[in-house]
């Protein structure tokens, strides 16, 4: 009777390079307006004593008057130095929405760069880009909330605006040629804030555009 020679099991050795970050910054300028939506700190508050009540809680909440004026302050992204900013995430999280656009795995993506902080909001901690030039004015416009209701909304405004990101990258995974085009297909299609193209609720109003200069 023959005897069954047994295999080994063949093993595959992996060689894992060290990351090559490099650095970059690119200076961008709108090309329109900016809106900016800053979760406020009362929505929060509300949501956490919401949250504290527990499901035995079912008395209808009592509308209270709008102060459009404080929506307006309370959306902005104020740094703890006191510059106004944008929200670091909304750009990277752009740039890997665009990796669609060009075929690149956006799991890649989130791995591959990361645009760094100037700054952190002075009520959340969020970081923050610095907004190197724009003026914010109140911007009321109705918008249809959760539950499909039309409601007036007051926002930041900036008609006019630029900042500088600096960005962190892995050579290995994405070239500085591919970063910057990134970073443009994010101001051509894409944008950022409230009212972009690329936004689920508000896609029409075409705001958030930039070009890089």
């Amino acid at each position: 009777m023959a005897t069954k020679t047994k295999t080994k099991p063949t093993t595959t050795a992996v060689a894992i390079t060290p990351p090559d970050f490099r650095f970059l910054s690119i200076n961008l300028k709108g090309t329109s307006p900016l809106v900016i939506n800053r979760f406020s700190a009362k929505a929060m508050e509300e949501m956490r004593a919401t949250q504290e009540a527990g499901s035995t809680s079912r008395s209808k909440k009592i509308r209270e008057a709008k102060d459009f004026d404080a929506l307006y302050e309370g959306a902005k992204h104020t740094s703890e130095q006191g510059w106004e900013g944008i929200h670091a995430a909304a750009f990277r999280n752009a740039a890997i929405s665009a990796c669609r656009a060009v075929g690149f795995k956006m799991t890649h993506a989130k791995l591959a760069f990361m645009v760094l902080a100037d700054g952190f909001d002075k009520v959340d901690g969020a970081p923050l880009v610095k907004l190197t030039e724009g003026k914010a004015e109140k911007w009321v416009a109705p918008t249809r909330n959760a539950t499909g209701v039309i409601d007036l909304r007051s926002r930041p405004m900036y008609r006019k605006w630029g900042t500088t990101l600096k960005i962190r990258y892995d050579a290995g995974m994405l070239s500085e040629t591919d970063i910057v085009n990134l970073i443009a297909r994010v101001g051509m299609q894409v944008g950022i804030g409230e009212g972009r193209p690329d936004s689920k609720q508000s896609a029409g109003l075409g705001f958030g555009l930039f070009e890089i200069v």
